[in-house]
């Protein structure tokens, strides 16, 4: 088993380098403009230039993709020549400053042709002094610097430039000025290292942003998986039991019809019948930061109609199966033999019937998970789904590959749990 579970864990190292790629690359050949989809179509050609240098996304990538694996701040380090370290402010921000000689956190700005440094002291202050001594002249006899800026760009400055760069503030809008530098390395340290990157889209930092959409999930799916996969489970097994009768009719029509009608209807219909009719409930979900479960009435509505779209789908698996169980010979054996009807149903049918059943519902874990776009969206649940969808519009790539990421380790994840679960369902089963 223990050699099982390590090539299971190679296996998911391999499949997420090989997906992240694919998802990096179908991103970048997708149609669409990420600066005009981000700030507005209405942007000039130089506020694209620049949005698109300041976030990295002008250069190659193979470079880009790099920076997303394993961080830009080695890179980073090596243009400056000086150790970098990330800290987080009292008010929750994170701010990469180097480390100079004297063990001072330093930023640097331009003022006019003034290289100006900002050190920040030990009780979070900053102060600023000239540091004109820094800039170096190169081959071609111009004065040049790598820096950090104060919007965690690892930066080259040239003295007597006036480039015109357009900065985007939030709250503020688009500011132009001039001397702006000339090459930008957004810092990150990677996600092999915890650290996806900031959202194009939204500013925030990607980790911080998915785990509450994963929080968010989480809960509306196990929710959901306590109340429908035994009840899915105990309808699908009277239903084989009883095949051709009146329960396995109804139950099996009444799944169908559940299965094949789609969510968002099944969404919509509970909303008018239960939220606007009745009003029982909320028929929409808004949290923004909160927990989902402070407003638990406000996770009804989703979570029957999660019930009512899987409960038909894992039902008509488990009825084929426990009926195919009950038509095998061990079983006709078994009643031949004796054997009191709850022993046979409960020591050997159901433990066989329950191995398909397994596994669809550990695929169902990650749809629950990731792939309830539609019943997010119909409801405005802040959930991962919908933070992929956004993301997937946007061209958000950062936020797009870390949930595609987190999808993936759940999806080995729960077969990996199938797998040893098929082990105390029919002992005949062992891995090496």
């Amino acid at each position: 088993m223990a050699k099982f579970i390590v090539r299971r864990f190679l296996l998911l190292l391999l499949t997420m380098f090989l997906v992240s790629i694919a998802v990096f690359l179908i991103s970048e050949a997708s149609p669409g403009n990420v600066a005009k989809n981000v700030l507005g179509a209405f942007i000039t050609p130089e506020q694209e230039a620049s949005f698109l240098a300041q976030m990295g996304l002008d250069k190659p990538v193979a470079t880009r993709y790099l920076y997303w694996l394993v961080g830009s701040d080695w890179h980073a380090r090596h243009k400056i020549g000086l150790p970098l370290k990330r800290v987080t402010t009292p008010r929750g921000f994170e701010e990469w400053w180097a480390v100079n000689r004297q063990g001072e956190l330093t930023r640097w700005m331009l003022d006019g042709d003034n290289l100006v440094a900002i050190i920040r002291t030990a009780d979070g202050k900053t102060l600023k002094r000239v540091d004109n001594r820094r800039w170096h002249t190169d081959a071609k006899g111009r004065q040049r610097f790598w820096g950090v800026d104060r919007q965690n760009h690892a930066v080259l400055w040239e003295k007597g430039n006036r480039r015109k760069v357009w900065t985007f503030i939030v709250g503020a809008g688009w500011k132009k000025t001039s001397g702006g530098p000339i090459s930008y390395i957004p810092l990150k340290k990677g996600f092999l290292r915890g650290d996806p990157g900031v959202s194009l889209r939204t500013g925030r930092p990607v980790a911080k942003s998915l785990f509450v959409r994963l929080r968010n999930s989480l809960v509306l799916a196990a929710i959901a998986f306590v109340i429908v996969m035994p009840l899915a489970l105990l309808l699908g097994v009277i239903a084989g039991l009883k095949e051709g009768s009146f329960q396995d009719r109804f139950l099996s029509i009444g799944g169908m019809m559940f299965s094949v009608v789609p969510e968002f209807v099944t969404g919509i219909f509970l909303i008018l019948i239960v939220a606007q009719w009745l009003k029982l409930v909320p028929g929409a979900t808004v949290f923004g930061e909160k927990a989902p479960w402070t407003r638990p009435d406000m996770l009804v509505l989703p979570v029957l109609t999660l019930t009512l779209i899987e409960l038909g789908y894992v039902l008509r698996i488990t009825r084929a199966s426990m009926a195919e169980v009950m038509r095998t010979p061990y079983i006709r054996t078994a009643f031949l033999k004796g054997l009191p009807y709850r022993k046979v149903i409960f020591g050997h049918a159901v433990r066989n019937a329950l191995i398909a059943p397994i596994t669809v519902i550990m695929l169902h874990v990650n749809w629950l998970l990731g792939g309830i776009v539609i019943v997010e969206v119909v409801f405005g649940y802040p959930g991962l789904g919908a933070y992929l969808l956004d993301s997937a519009l946007y061209k958000d790539v950062n936020a797009l590959e870390a949930g595609t990421m987190i999808m993936v380790m759940i999806a080995v994840g729960t077969q990996l749990a199938a797998d040893i679960i098929y082990t105390f369902l029919n002992p005949r089963i062992r891995y090496s």
